[in-house]
């Protein structure tokens, strides 16, 4: 059992010292225009959506270890939520009050077999939801964060910037996410919510170092093995 799991249920921590048992994990897909554009993904009118098992959680301190069934996988930096008060049918005024906090996460993704899921029409949770593939950094209050929408986040590889995220660049913005996915499933106490990720991504190797932030309120480390 690790430090983030209690009773044998993933939990999250935030740097009050405070806790949450995962619920679920939503990710967004396509929600900045210049990632969809890389990729060569027409946008939708509504969100993208897709889920990880909570078997995919890699808290930061722990090695992301590249599955050996792809030779080509990619890092998307992202915001991720956490649902602290659950509902259904969330109006979209209220969204965030539903906000437990904030972190940074990587949403790792096999772009050889997504794309060869895509390219037959088939779903993509092998390319997505592989053990390790949804990184996490600690998670921090709102009250530290009291602009998210306007919020900007990087990523370094070795040093070197390869993503910059500006969330006043999303498609869908955080309170139509919150609220879109209350319309389809009932979201619950400890949800995570990843909500997308910009332009920039690329495949990582053995022995890269990942470093996230998040304005100057969050900072994360990831090493491949």
């Amino acid at each position: 059992m690790t430090p983030y799991s209690v009773h044998g249920m993933p939990t999250i921590h935030f740097t009050d010292g405070s806790q949450l048992a995962v619920a679920n994990i939503y990710c967004i897909g396509r929600n900045y225009a210049a990632h969809a554009a890389e990729l060569g993904n027409t946008l939708e009118p509504e969100p993208v959506v897709f889920l990880k098992p909570t078997s995919a959680l890699l808290h930061e301190g722990s090695a992301i270890t590249l599955p050996d069934y792809s030779n080509d996988v990619h890092h998307e930096a992202e915001l991720v939520l956490a649902i602290g008060l659950g509902g259904k049918h969330i109006a979209r005024d209220a969204a965030m009050n539903h906000v437990a906090g904030y972190a940074l996460g990587l949403d790792l993704t096999a772009r050889d077999l997504q794309t060869q899921a895509k390219n037959k029409g088939l779903p993509w949770a092998v390319a997505k939801g592989f053990d390790g593939s949804a990184c996490l950094s600690h998670f921090i209050v709102p009250a530290l964060l009291p602009e998210p929408q306007a919020a900007r986040f990087s990523l370094q590889v070795n040093g070197q910037i390869r993503q910059v995220g500006d969330c006043s660049l999303m498609i869908h913005d955080l309170p139509a996410i919150i609220a879109y996915l209350s319309s389809r499933f009932t979201l619950q106490p400890g949800d995570l919510i990843y909500t997308g990720t910009p332009a920039g991504v690329a495949a990582i190797q053995a022995g890269d170092v990942l470093e996230l932030a998040l304005e100057d309120v969050l900072k994360a480390r990831f090493e491949v093995a």
